[in-house]
């Protein structure tokens, strides 16, 4: 399941990351890592983009980007 298929306020495990080097590198700058628990807290009204909470950081991704990480379920 990638974190576009997460419901608001769900815990999740960060299992893959799938996409380029210059997004990953971005995506590791904010703590998206493998293994790292996050939360979906907001969502857009046309679902084109999210807010994460990692660690104490909140990060808004394009859902492009978001389909490129892979998660599961806490």
């Amino acid at each position: 399941m990638c974190i576009n298929d997460l419901e608001i306020n769900k815990e999740a495990k960060i299992v893959e990351i799938n996409c380029d080097d210059i997004l990953r590198n971005r995506l590791y700058s904010f703590g998206v890592i493998k293994d790292e628990k996050l939360v979906v807290t907001a969502k857009s009204i046309a679902k084109k983009t999210l807010e994460i909470k990692i660690n104490q950081s909140k990060i808004a991704l394009r859902s492009s980007e978001a389909s490129k990480i892979k998660v599961e379920v806490c």
